[in-house]
């Protein structure tokens, strides 16, 4: 039996040998490089292991969550810039290696990788624009909920289902109200350059909301607009304080006028009834449990001032002769 020693040698010039076939690239000193090579790389990932663990534990509140998600992303990003500096500085003696290693990588990744890096692109582009947060409720690629993690190539979103007047928008959901539907959803983060990006949170943490009432001609318009205000007023005066300081700011930074964010009650005329459109800020978050607490509360001062809620009828006026056959007699002229 030959032994493997026979097998695998070593040439003059130090490459290595299989069966007298000099393998070109392959000698001792490449060796060297890849083994420096991944002793870097365990050392540069033991070094950014130790820093996330002492952000863990010197930003584990909730008032840190913010703070240490920014902080991740940077240690990423610096973890990332390092390994890749060092690979090529192990690798490349000289400029003009350096400088041939960058050409023929950009041009693999400019043809194999191209999805890659849009999405990387839109990373940045969501760091430096400040697109959304951790923890901000967005829409993008179609997919509605609250942001739960950012990375370089995807953002997930806990899903959300949707109101009542987004029912016909794709994709259609059971849940019928902005609430989690318990879907972790991974979108990627080239849709940016795609597709619009609807922040509800952004800058200005309150939406604009609607409820409409159809009342009766024949009911109390006037005391079923103050009811309908009085109960607005009553779940909304703490939001629409917290929202003066945001609103100033946002009029401030954009030069916009934002609309007022006192409840008011819009008129509507139809053929069957008026339409009463509620108009009210709340909160971007807990919208639902406000608006069923409005309803409750509408509905007991409406049964209260004998007010009811219109819907639609239909009065039969008249009716065609009827004509009755029995058996084989002849049909009985209608009276």
């Amino acid at each position: 039996m030959i032994p493997l020693i026979a097998w695998i040698g070593f040439t003059s010039d130090g490459h290595v040998e299989i069966f007298g076939t000099k393998l070109i690239g392959v000698d001792a000193e490449n060796g060297r490089r890849l083994l420096l090579t991944i002793g870097y790389i365990a050392a540069v990932m033991i070094l950014s292991f130790v820093l996330r663990g002492i952000l863990r534990l010197l930003l584990h509140n909730w008032r840190g969550k913010r703070i240490a998600f920014w902080v991740r992303q940077i240690i990423r990003l610096l973890t990332t810039i390092i390994i890749l500096i060092g690979i090529i500085s192990i690798w490349c003696g000289n400029s003009g290696n350096a400088g041939t290693f960058f050409g023929l990588f950009s041009a693999g990744l400019a043809f194999a990788l191209q999805r890659v890096i849009t999405a990387f692109a839109g990373y940045v582009v969501i760091l430096r624009g400040k697109t959304f947060n951790v923890g901000d409720r967005i829409t993008m690629g179609g997919v509605r909920g609250d942001v739960v993690a950012l990375g370089f190539i995807q953002t997930t979103i806990m899903e959300m289902g949707q109101a009542h007047g987004e029912q016909n928008d794709d994709p259609s959901m059971w849940v019928h109200s902005r609430q989690y539907t318990g879907r972790i959803v991974t979108v990627t983060n080239d849709k940016v350059f795609d597709t619009p990006v609807y922040n509800f949170t952004r800058e200005f943490p309150y939406i604009w909301e609607e409820i409409r009432i159809p009342i009766s001609y024949k009911d109390d318009w006037h005391n079923a607009e103050r009811i309908i205000l009085e109960a607005a007023k009553e779940l909304t005066v703490k939001i629409k304080d917290l929202a003066e300081d945001d609103k100033e700011e946002l009029e401030r930074r954009y030069v916009l006028s934002v609309d007022q964010l006192e409840p008011r009650v819009y008129w509507r005329l139809t053929d069957n009834w008026i339409e009463m459109s509620l108009r009210f800020i709340v909160k971007d978050h807990g919208m639902r449990s406000i608006k069923d607490a409005m309803a409750r509360r509408i509905i007991t001062e409406f049964k209260s001032a004998k007010i009811g809620i219109a819907s639609g009828t239909y009065d039969i006026v008249g009716l065609p002769p009827i004509q009755v056959t029995l058996g084989d007699q002849p049909p009985k002229k209608p009276s």
